[in-house]
C-alpha cells in the first residue's frame, strides 16, 4: 500500500498511529490472500481508521461486530470483497453474577478486576452492568480462562456462566438533557457546559489528553466541534452535541446536549 506510512503519519497526530499499524497489517494480509482478517475489540475510533484503510484498498469490505445492537467496543473485520462466507468474528458473552447484598459494585470494579487476571483491555468488549451483575463481552479464546479465574471482585465472590449473545440486554444509560448557549463552538466551549465545569479545569483536562472527540485525542481547546460529534471525559462520560439549535440576538450559539451518565 503505496499510502501506509503517510496514514499510520495522519492517525499518529490523534494517538492512534500504533492502531492503525496494527489494522494495516490485517488489511494487507486480506490483500494478500486471506479472505478476511479481524482485529482486537476497540473503541468506535476504530471504524474511523477502518474506513480511512477501505478508501485506501478498495478491494476489502470492512465489518463490525460488538455482541449485540449498539454496542460500543467492537471487533472490525476486513474482508476480501468477493468472499461469502461466514466472518468468525470470536465473539462470546458471559454472565457474571455476584450477591448485591455484600456491595454495589461498579464498572470500575468488573474493569479493574478483570484487568487484574492479566487479561489486556482489547481481549472483551462492553461490560454492562445489571443489578446483582454483569454482563460481559469477550473474546471467544478467552472465555474459558475468565469461567475459571474470575472468581471475585473487591472481596465479592462471583460466579460466570455463558450467556448466548441473542439474551443480552442492551445497557441502560442515564441520559441528561442540556439546552445552553455558548461563545462559540469551540471544545472547551461546549464542553466545559456539557460537563458542568468550570473552562480552567476543561482546558486543564484537553491539555493532560483527558478528553476525546469522536474517541480520538482532542487536538486542544481551540477544536471546532460540530453537530453530532460525540465528545468524552475520562471519569466523567460522555455526551453527544445533538443540535445547533440558532443563533440568539447577541450571536451567542444555542446547543442541545444529550450526557450520557
Amino acid at each position: 500500500m503505496k499510502d501506509r506510512e503517510k496514514l499510520i503519519r495522519y492517525f499518529e497526530a490523534s494517538g492512534n498511529g500504533e492502531q492503525a499499524r496494527r489494522m494495516l497489517d490485517l488489511a494487507e494480509q486480506v490483500v494478500a490472500g486471506k479472505p478476511y482478517r479481524v482485529t482486537e475489540f476497540m473503541s468506535p475510533a476504530g471504524l474511523v481508521i477502518a474506513d480511512a484503510i477501505k478508501a485506501n484498498l478498495p478491494q476489502l469490505r470492512v465489518a463490525s461486530e460488538g455482541g449485540y445492537e449498539g454496542a460500543e467496543r467492537l471487533r472490525v473485520a476486513f474482508i476480501e470483497r468477493n468472499f461469502q462466507g461466514t466472518v468468525d468474528f470470536g465473539v462470546q458473552a458471559l454472565k457474571i453474577s455476584w450477591d448485591p447484598r455484600f456491595r454495589l459494585l461498579t464498572h470500575r470494579d468488573v474493569l479493574g478486576s478483570l484487568m487484574g487476571l492479566g487479561i489486556e483491555r482489547e481481549h472483551f468488549g462492553d461490560i454492562i452492568m445489571q443489578n446483582g451483575g454483569a454482563q460481559l463481552i469477550v473474546d471467544a479464546t478467552m472465555a474459558d480462562y475468565v469461567k475459571q479465574n474470575f472468581t471475585k471482585i473487591a472481596m465479592v465472590s462471583v460466579s460466570v456462566e455463558d450467556l448466548p449473545l441473542s439474551e443480552i440486554l442492551p445497557k441502560e444509560e442515564k441520559i441528561k438533557e442540556i439546552r445552553t448557549t455558548v461563545a462559540s463552538l469551540r471544545l472547551d466551549a461546549v464542553a466545559s457546559s456539557g460537563f458542568s465545569l468550570s473552562r480552567t479545569k476543561l482546558v486543564s483536562s484537553i491539555n493532560a489528553g483527558l478528553v476525546q472527540v469522536n474517541w480520538q485525542e482532542a487536538k486542544g481547546p481551540a477544536q471546532e466541534v460540530k453537530e453530532g460529534d460525540i465528545i468524552s471525559l475520562r471519569g466523567r462520560g460522555r455526551m453527544k452535541i445533538e443540535a445547533i439549535t440558532g443563533t440568539s440576538r447577541k450571536g451567542r450559539i444555542g446547543v442541545y446536549l444529550k450526557r450520557f451518565m
